[in-house]
């Protein structure tokens, strides 16, 4: 009998060991281990256990599971002990239950068996690797953890027996596993970010409900065991399929079709799989190459200062016209491997060097992307199941590439203004893109001519596609674009883009599997009303009640791209996606010139008037949704039974969406803010605070910059820095925010200042000190562009100072910074502690409106007023002590330098009467480099000749105060 490890015909012996004690050994094993640490922990550490890093006893009283199994001995000696114990129950348990479900030709069952081995693995790996032994690998393997939990879950649903109350219970347990980890990240925020005592104590009791739930899931297979002998003969046949319970068969295959919505309902296919694969990897290379577009054009102009006639390459587009022309369609139909293939020219132009030469590169690739996606739609129309799969795929790459920029902190690894110097993945994402391409083409097309459905109107299908491609890239492509149109500074009362962006996601995902599932409702009047009023509330309010329209708009445009595509993919395609791409791109120009209003013919007429292109948006998609709604009943119905017919591709498709909604938490984990910044020379109560004009991040040769820009900032020692010309949230500059990765690698506070929706170039602030408050300005503007301004106040060193960042008007406009001179004046002047001005004035020192800005008005005082040469960035002051100023040479990273000055902070009462009170010839008083401490001092390796080309320059070294 202890030999008998095989199955016999008749399902009898199949191993020799017991069935239903193994999940009672590992359910009680398991528990113990982590009750019996509670337990030790609060007998003998109570008070240490429940302390975080803001708050103890008895703000905080219950543990978290993590500081109860691993900080402490011996209640950590006392979980692992029975971590350990557990494994072996665990490892057979997911042996028993591939046994059990294992079926010849199947593969499913295998690749939950493999996810239940790896998945116990890495529960060894953070249990025994605790947050206090090496946060990261700790962080990883809870992660992983965490990932190969979904396909176990999913897995035993849907290989469950014919068991009705283990069904029953799975479905509980695991919707309450999944469930609980809603509040769970709620909770935590609140307490991480937010810093409300108590926070901590409930999301500790959501961290044990996790435990209890995932242990209580794996527990249910007791129940499946129970067929198994203690000798494990199989008496009941369970192993064969053979129903147990008192059910019908086929009632119970719906309940578990039901409890996993279908995706296994008709098999795992590897071939399959790899198809949708490729399929979705496709589409995500189209949304890569078409969101590059704007950035590239956009070096042009922002050389130029003015339009630059590169501007026409926006025009790439509208590439699908020419299949209105019958011959080239028919070529273009049969050849469409060759035009996916020459698509990816977009991801080669990282190879070029040259700026107008890689625009152009990516030109083509747009040219051919567009034509070819429009061709293979239009060629799969005649076969809707093959349709709705190329619209998923189209659709999951565009959430495919909002997920990798998020993980990138907004900039796509494959753009071509990236490369291995600054975070680039352009060779492999190039290789991947040739394999899916060929995968993607691999079958020949279906026809060279229509779907035979003449029904409805071409032209309204391509007005619905010009709004609905433009609220798919502009609002979309990125999840903190939407995020900035609701942010109103410190303190935080809404989303955060590192945070909160998985919602967008989410909403995203469950947007287009409705225009999937429920076409029908989604194609209405009313689900247009609804998303009408989301676009309302995002143009018109913030904070979070801002974002919840923003979430509606998410998941009604990508609900109604399904059915707004099909319907024009199904008629002439140099129409519906030529004219469309063609409104399309006039609506991306609109979105430009609301801000660009000074440098383009015709711009004041489109002033500020975001409000006016949500309009135009939802009224071309209403165009399209009456195309849809005015069809007949008849060709509805017809439709309806073909969708029903063929939908195999789904489980595959919301499996790839899951695993993407997954990505995403695991980036956001671990782009989690830690608030605990430090600045740089904290024993000497010194900061150094900078001002640099960043140029959209586009450096000289139309690289992304962040890098650079992250390298000087932190040689410098920069800890409170203000950045302009950084908006970046429009189709043109590639909805990005390069604060985000500062922020977060630089280890800073961060306000980015007016959102996109209020018109300006932008202005931020990073601090690495706690922002308590800030307010955001727009200065008054009648004739040229806004200019935007931020007020914060800072906590540094106990504290509190105002830290005013400002971008002033053009040159051409000087009655705007006249106005803005007497309004900034009078803001830093309403301050009555010390404060520092960093700024772009646009005015030369000593004359004009300089003597506004400093002023008996404002109280502010010039960083060095013997510092001729400057005419656009300034550093003001007040109530605090000067003690260095330096310029440093911003080598090709832009076209500004930057400028930094050292500040001490009065430590008593006399030392900030001596700074508010000090005359020029004290406050300006220089002296020698050796004369201040070394902790005042600049960083001694920008001397000379500097390093990356960066040095002091102007002075050739910086200046000391006493």
């Amino acid at each position: 009998m202890a030999n008998a490890k095989y199955k016999d015909k008749d399902g009898g012996v199949v191993l020799s060991f017991g069935g239903q004690w193994i999940s009672w050994t590992h359910t009680a094993i398991a528990y113990a281990a982590f009750l019996s640490a509670l337990i030790v922990g609060v007998s003998l550490h109570y008070t240490k256990i429940v302390q975080n890093e803001w708050y103890g006893y008895p703000e905080e009283w219950f543990p978290s599971v993590s500081a109860t199994i691993g900080d402490r001995y011996p209640e950590r000696s006392v979980f692992m002990l029975f971590i350990a114990i557990t494994s072996g129950p665990r490892f057979a348990l997911v042996g028993l239950w591939y046994l059990l479900t294992a079926k010849p030709g199947r593969v499913l069952p295998k690749a939950i068996a493999l996810s239940g081995v790896i998945r116990t693995l890495t529960c060894g790996g953070w249990t025994y690797i605790t947050s206090t032994d090496d946060h990261d690998w700790h962080d990883i393997l809870m992660i992983s953890y965490i990932v190969f939990t979904i396909p176990w879950t999913a897995g035993c649903l849907a290989l469950s027996p014919p068991n009705a109350k283990a069904i029953k219970y799975r479905k509980y347990l695991g919707g309450a596993f999944f469930g609980t980890l809603v509040p769970l990240v709620y909770f935590f925020i609140q307490h991480k970010v937010h810093r409300v005592a108590g926070a901590y104590t409930i999301y500790a009791f959501f961290e044990w409900s996790l435990i209890l739930f995932d242990v209580g899931f794996d527990a249910v297979t007791a129940l499946d065991f129970s067929t198994f002998e203690v000798v494990v003969r199989d008496v009941k046949g369970a192993s064969k399929g053979v129903n147990t319970s008192s059910v019908p068969t086929a009632v119970l295959e719906k309940e578990k079709e039901r409890a996993t919505a279908g995706v296994f309902a008709a098999g795992f296919h590897l071939g399959d799989a790899l198809d949708i694969a490729a399929d979705v990897y496709h589409g995500f290379i189209f949304w890569s190459i078409l969101t590059s577009l704007g950035v590239v054009i956009w070096y042009f102009p922002l050389w130029h200062m003015g339009i630059s006639g590169y501007e026409a390459l926006v025009m790439s587009t509208v590439s699908p016209a020419l299949l209105g022309i019958g011959p080239l369609r028919t070529l273009v139909v049969k050849n469409q491997r060759i035009c996916h293939l020459l698509s990816l020219a977009g991801l080669l132009a990282y190879l070029v060097k040259g700026p107008e030469a890689r625009l152009f590169t990516v030109g083509f690739g747009v040219w051919m992307g567009c034509l070819a996606w429009a061709a293979t739609l239009y060629s799969d129309a005649v076969h809707p199941a093959k349709l709705e799969a190329r619209i998923l795929a189209w659709t999951a790459g565009l959430i495919m590439s909002s997920v990798a920029k998020f993980a990138w902190y907004t900039n796509n690894p494959i753009w071509p203004i990236m490369h291995a110097e600054n975070g680039g993945w352009n060779g492999t994402g190039l290789f991947l893109a040739v394999l899916a391409a060929l995968r993607f083409t691999r079958r020949a097309p279906l026809q060279s001519g229509g779907s035979g459905d003449k029904s409805g109107s071409p032209l309204l299908s391509a007005f619905g596609i010009g709004g609905l491609f433009f609220g798919l890239h502009s609002l979309l492509s990125d999840t903190s674009t939407m995020i900035l149109w609701v942010w109103d500074g410190y303190p935080i009362r809404g989303p955060v883009s590192n945070v909160h962006g998985w919602y967008t996601i989410a909403a995203m995902t469950a947007g287009l599997l409705a225009g999937v599932f429920r076409p029908g409702a989604v194609a209405t009047w009313t689900a247009y009303g609804v998303g009408c009023i989301g676009a309302a509330v995002l143009t018109l309010y913030h904070q979070w009640f801002g974002y919840y329209g923003a979430l509606t708009l998410a998941a009604y445009l990508m609900a109604i791209s399904v059915p707004l595509i099909a319907n024009a993919a199904k008629r002439n395609p140099g129409t519906t996606f030529g004219l469309g791409f063609l409104i399309y791109n006039f609506l991306v120009l609109f979105h430009v010139w609301v801000v660009a209003y000074a440098f383009v013919p015709g711009g004041p007429l489109v002033r500020e008037h975001t409000d006016w292109i949500m309009i135009t948006m939802m009224t071309l998609i209403g165009a399209g949704v009456f195309n849809l709604v005015s069809q007949n009943a008849s060709r509805k119905k017809a439709a309806n039974k073909r969708r029903a017919a063929a939908t195999g591709h789904r489980k595959y498709h919301i499996g790839t969406l899951g695993l993407l909604n997954v990505f995403f938490l695991c980036a956001t984990f671990l782009r989690f803010p830690t608030n605990d910044y430090k600045p740089y020379h904290a024993d000497d109560n010194v900061f150094t605070a900078g001002i640099w004009t960043i140029h959209f991040s586009l450096d000289n040769d139309m690289w992304s910059s962040e890098y650079r820009m992250r390298d000087l900032i932190k040689e410098m020692e920069v800890d409170v820095i203000g950045l302009l010309e950084s908006d970046l949230q429009r189709v043109i500059m590639g909805n990005r925010d390069t604060t985000q990765f500062l922020a977060e690698d630089l280890g800073m506070y961060v306000d980015y200042g007016p959102g996109p929706n209020k018109h300006t170039w932008g202005a931020a602030l990073l601090s690495k000190f706690p922002i308590l408050n800030s307010t955001h300005h727009l200065l008054p503007s009648p004739v040229g562009e806004l200019a935007p301004a931020i007020h914060a106040t800072l906590d540094v060193y106990g504290t509190l100072v105002d830290v005013f960042v400002f971008h002033s008007g053009q040159e051409e406009d000087p009655e705007d910074r006249r106005l803005q001179s007497e309004y900034l004046a009078k803001l830093m002047g309403s301050s009555t502690r010390p404060a520092v001005l960093l700024s772009y004035l646009v005015t030369r020192p000593l004359e004009g409106n300089y003597n506004t800005y400093v002023s008996e008005t404002s109280g502010m005082h010039d960083v060095d007023p013997s510092d001729w040469d400057r005419w656009c960035e300034y550093i003001l002051f007040k109530g605090l002590r000067r003690t260095g100023y330096a310029r440093v040479s911003r080598s090709t990273i832009t076209d500004t330098e930057l400028q930094v000055a050292k500040f001490v902070v009065p430590r008593s009462d006399e030392e900030s009467a001596v700074a508010w009170t000090a005359g020029p010839e004290l406050r300006n008083r220089r002296v020698e480099e050796h004369e201040v401490p070394e902790g005042w001092r600049f960083p001694a390796m920008f001397r000379g000749a500097g390093v990356r080309d960066h040095r002091y320059h102007v002075f050739d070294e910086p200046r000391y105060y006493s």
